[in-house]
């Protein structure tokens, strides 16, 4: 089994063959992304796999950067700044202020630029009615001036066409006879969902993801071919769920953000077998930190995210919070002087300075190779060497009066702390005590940087998975086949209508299990809706469907479940307040293999032997000696006191003075504090 993560920075890639895992890391390439994949697996052999699972931050780091097709937008005649205008929620910091725009409105990034976006003369009533018929002549009239901008692809999204698609289906028709070449997106049947905001930027999303997948995901099954792959590829979408790649190329939107959900995924999976049910997940890649939660065993998963402030995807998705700080971060100085880490960084072309690809600004990676942690001659499983002197010259660089000790130190502590801040923000949020939680640290830097958080956050510990850089690769093996589908309509749940409801399920559940055929044939189906009380904005997602028929006698079971949602999420209960069915939503999900850990016989603590004693520098006033080891020759039971380096191929694992490491069955390193009082009077001091 092959899984691949394509990231800013490195690609990896894991191959689990006879029960032993197989891993390396390929720098990404912006140039031929789909060549660092095809070399990673011709590096471990595909030839023969039965599947190679596939998650991508590439569709995602376009949007953020901008760097997109050129694509036009297709809406209701008075209805095109939709787009602009978003949902006109301000976040909390803007709330005030004056100046304050949209990253992706007019006056700033648009996605879509204005002078592409038209209206055609149509309109359908929320019940489906014809107000206005289409215009043909004028839709063809706008979708000759767009051919006249070489437009690659067209987004439609036509006001309540949820209900009634035939205007967007006829539209559809008219932008292939006109504009033959381009590609095109329909609302209705990417995001058949109320809200015309978000089932825009959806349908806007899924066309750019088109034209930039298309390609790339053929080159990558015809080169995989090539190597003697003839097994299934599949795609990961944003809950980390597996698609065939042709199929998730039908909807592309769905896989915009794969990576960190596996990483999630891959977190509960390992959780489940060390026993540990309440895991904050941090991913620390090149550019940024991604933090999820899982409670109980179960990752949060919602039915709409943001890559941008009010940017609103319809898709399911494991929640996933992001800030700018993780090993590329540049380092940069204020106006006043000061060190600052983040959000900018220098991605994998050129890299971090010590990288020797031309990069000149400092980054956090170039702080802890400084500060010795780093092995220069091992980076990457030895990849490249890394270059300290040019490490050096650009700290030497930056313009500001803090010494240079102090401008290495400090880069380290605010790279952490904004980190720590994010994982607490997390835990605020869900309303969760930090103390019960481990905190689960991979990603090429998680485990680099993450221990140092136990000295700002009461976590009760930090556990450095396996193979923590290809952690969220490992992650697509521990997934399985998920394929669903959802619809909107509003209705009011009662013995009246309950019938239209039923109509609803059977046809979605008719649908998947006539796209999956035989492979469904025994599977069940998972019935869920998203609902509010009548007279509500907002819907409670993913209130689960009593099994059985949809019936008038089973409608107090139904909306039982919605009062016990409602309550769980608000704290309140209106039982008598009649329930409002709002979005439909049907799953089969078809088991996968997965990976296993090997549980190693339980063993006492011990002390582990170190490979040699090094020198960090920069971790406190004078510089500090300490150990190192090498992670492959650490047995089960075998502990680690900081500060101390744990190397390994493809990462590097710092514990900070005054905690301890323990190896467990699994392979993992669980890092916890050792008591004031337990620790060597001169650490103590400290």
């Amino acid at each position: 089994m092959f899984g691949v993560d394509v990231g800013g920075t490195f690609t990896d890639v894991v191959a689990i063959r006879d029960g032993r895992v197989h891993v390396t890391k390929v720098p990404s390439s912006r140039a031929d992304p789909a060549g660092s994949v095809v070399e990673g697996a011709r590096r471990l052999g595909v030839a023969g796999s039965p599947v190679f699972n596939h998650a991508s931050t590439m569709g995602l780091n376009a949007v953020l950067e901008r760097r997109l097709p050129k694509i036009a937008f297709l809406t209701t005649e008075g209805f095109r700044d939709i787009l602009d205008r978003g949902t006109i929620h301000r976040p909390l910091d803007a709330q005030t202020d004056p100046a304050w725009r949209r990253s992706f409105g007019d006056a700033a990034r648009p996605l879509v630029p204005r002078y592409l976006r038209r209206g055609i003369r149509e309109r359908k009533t929320a019940t489906g009615a014809t107000l206005f018929p289409l215009d043909e002549a004028q839709a063809r009239h706008e979708l000759e001036i767009l051919g006249r901008m070489d437009v690659q692809g067209v987004a439609i999204c036509l006001i309540n066409a949820y209900v009634d698609p035939e205007h967007e289906l006829r539209l559809r028709e008219l932008v292939h006879e006109v504009l033959p070449d381009a590609v095109v997106s329909i609302s209705s049947q990417t995001s058949p969902l109320a809200k015309e905001y978000e089932r825009a930027s959806t349908t806007v999303i899924d066309v750019i993801m088109k034209l930039l997948f298309d390609d790339y995901a053929k080159q990558l099954d015809r080169e995989l071919g090539a190597l003697g792959f003839d097994g299934q590829l599949n795609f990961a979408d944003c809950a980390a769920n597996l698609l065939p790649w042709e199929e998730a190329l039908e909807r592309p939107f769905r896989i915009l953000f794969a990576g960190p959900a596996a990483g999630t995924v891959s977190s509960g999976h390992l959780g489940r077998i060390i026993g540990r049910q309440h895991i904050l997940c941090a991913d620390v890649g090149g550019t940024s930190t991604d933090v999820s939660i899982i409670v109980s065993g179960k990752p949060f998963v919602q039915n709409t995210f943001e890559i941008e402030h009010d940017l609103i995807i319809n898709a399911l998705s494991t929640e996933v919070s992001s800030v700018g700080a993780g090993g590329g971060s540049l380092v940069t100085v204020s106006q006043a002087g000061g060190i600052l880490v983040g959000p900018g960084s220098a991605g994998a072309e050129p890299g971090p300075a010590c990288y020797g690809r031309g990069g000149t600004q400092p980054t956090v990676t170039d702080a802890v190779l400084l500060m010795g942690v780093l092995d220069p001659h091992g980076f990457a499983g030895g990849e490249f060497e890394l270059d300290a002197a040019a490490a050096e010259r650009a700290f030497e660089a930056l313009d500001t009066p803090v010494p240079f000790e102090e401008r290495v130190r400090t880069t380290y502590r605010l790279a952490v702390a904004h980190m720590a801040e994010e994982i607490l923000n997390v835990a605020v949020r869900h309303g969760v005590d930090i103390r019960d939680f481990s905190l689960m640290a991979y990603g090429a830097a998680g485990g680099m940087l993450l221990p140092a958080a136990l000295d700002l956050l009461p976590l009760r510990e930090v556990v450095v998975p396996p193979h923590p850089g290809l952690f969220s690769a490992i992650g697509l093996l521990s997934t399985d086949q998920v394929t669903y589908e959802s619809e909107s309509a509003y209705v009011v749940f009662s013995p009246d209508s309950i019938e239209d409801v039923a109509a609803v399920y059977e046809r979605m559940e008719r649908s998947l299990r006539d796209r999956l055929g035989d492979a469904a044939a025994a599977l069940p189906v998972r019935r869920s809706f998203d609902g509010r009380l009548v007279g509500q904005s907002w819907e409670i997602p993913f209130v689960q469907l009593p099994e059985g028929p949809i019936t008038a006698a089973s409608l107090p079971a139904i909306a039982g479940a919605f009062h016990d949602a409602y309550e769980a999420r608000n704290g309140n209960r209106f039982d008598a307040f009649p329930v409002e069915g709002v979005t439909y939503r049907v799953e089969i999900v078809v088991p996968a293999e997965k990976v296993e850990y090997e549980l190693a016989p339980e063993t006492a603590p011990f002390p582990a032997a170190p490979e040699g004693a090094l020198t960090l520098s920069y971790v406190a006033a004078e510089p500090v000696q300490a150990e190192w080891f090498r992670r492959e020759s650490l047995a089960t039971g075998a502990t680690v006191t900081g500060p101390a380096v744990i190397r390994e191929q493809l990462s590097t694992t710092y514990i900070p003075p005054g905690q301890q490491a323990l190896v467990g069955r699994a392979g993992e390193i669980v890092i916890t504090r050792v008591p004031v009082r337990e620790r060597a009077p001169q650490e103590a001091a400290e």
